[in-house]
């Protein structure tokens, strides 16, 4: 998938768990509810630092650039280090290591824990990367005209102002995770979230996505996880457009409508 449908599809899958909670009687804060719905959609754009070309390795300028060629070698590694008979010869670590459930629980087991030990500080830092990827997929249009540093002020900015309304009492902060020391703990979760979805995205695409590595499957422990190929697309292909975005699109309203309780 493109970046815009990954980030569309992130912020879909956070609303329906929105929509989840509140069917079982524990409806989130609806600051956690935002907050959730726009990290997930940044984070949803997160595995492709293995790609060079993609939407995160514009969004933060030279530091982006040369993040994406280090995790792309060391994608390449790990896929040459652990490629068993059946797996195909590869020149790049595109879909490999960034598109696994591992690498997911890892980026988001790493958030939270930077999120309880480095305070707030460590909170801004993971609201500002994540919203600024929120920007560069949702509003990617407008993202694609504006300077690199507007769309930094405007991930800055809204990072502040809802780390600020999260701290207030009854907000989120301890959402999930009640116990002294444990505010922000959750943060992890629409991280992975969006990680999972950008890998499912991914597995119903031509190429499909190794999203169970390591766990080998039969003679492969990279295998293209997908449906059966006639059911398959192209990246940017119009299933994407005119199919899945506008259901992601209305499948995030209903899920944030039901989130709230309005409906």
């Amino acid at each position: 998938m493109m970046g815009p449908a990954h980030s569309l599809s992130g912020a879909a899958a956070w609303l329906g768990v929105g929509a989840a909670a509140a069917a079982a009687g524990h409806t989130m804060p609806w600051p956690v509810l935002v907050v959730g719905a726009l990290i997930t959609a940044g984070a949803a754009l997160a595995p492709d630092l293995d790609h060079k070309a993609a939407t995160i390795s514009r969004a933060f300028g030279p530091v982006s650039k040369a993040l994406c060629e280090i995790v792309d070698k060391l994608s390449f590694a790990v896929y040459k280090a652990t490629r068993k008979p059946g797996d195909p010869r590869r020149t790049g670590g595109h879909r490999t290591l960034t598109h696994t459930w591992l690498w997911a629980v890892l980026i988001g087991g790493g958030a939270s824990l930077l999120a309880i030990t480095a305070g707030r500080w460590g909170v801004l830092a993971i609201l500002f990367v994540h919203l600024v990827l929120a920007v560069e997929g949702l509003l990617w249009r407008a993202a694609r005209v504006s300077s690199d540093v507007l769309v930094w002020l405007l991930g800055a900015t809204s990072a502040w102002i809802l780390a600020g309304v999260l701290d207030q009492p009854g907000n989120g902060a301890d959402w999930l995770f009640t116990a002294p020391g444990q505010e922000y703990l959750w943060l992890g979760l629409p991280i992975v979230l969006g990680a999972l979805v950008h890998d499912i995205g991914d597995a119903l695409t031509v190429s499909g996505c190794p999203i169970l590595w390591p766990i080998p499957l039969g003679r492969k422990r990279w295998y293209p996880i997908g449906p059966p190929k006639a059911m398959r697309f192209r990246a940017g292909s119009w299933v994407e457009l005119k199919v899945l975005m506008p259901a992601f699109m209305l499948l995030g309203g209903v899920g944030g409508a039901s989130a709230l309780n309005l409906i």
